[in-house]
């Protein structure tokens, strides 16, 4: 199990990108405009600096939601390997079973 505080860290992270996002985007879409002049655009680049750092969507780890786990983390699940072997072997996960060839 992840330490408590390395979990709501990243709980905090999801959700300053979700607040910042609808910021984030109007700026990076006047920086990337090129009819705009070089002082709005290098205005633009000032603010989204001004951003909090753990707004960008980018440092968010994706991590197990049963452990806590950062590493071997599958998307499609959202839980570490370890625990879809558990899940798996009880027959939880509709159409998932163990391999044999």
């Amino acid at each position: 199990m992840a330490k408590l505080a390395l979990i709501e860290r990243e709980k905090k992270r999801a959700y300053l990108a979700i607040k910042f996002a609808p910021k984030r985007e109007a700026l990076k879409s006047v920086i990337n405009d090129t009819s705009k002049s070089q002082e709005e655009r290098h205005e633009a680049r000032l603010k989204l600096q001004q951003l909090p750092r753990n707004a960008n969507p980018t440092r968010k780890r994706n991590r197990c939601a049963i452990t806590g786990r950062p590493r071997g983390t599958f998307r499609k699940f959202g839980l570490a390997r370890s625990k879809i072997r558990e899940i798996a072997f009880r027959g939880e996960i509709p159409g998932l079973i163990k391999a044999s060839w």
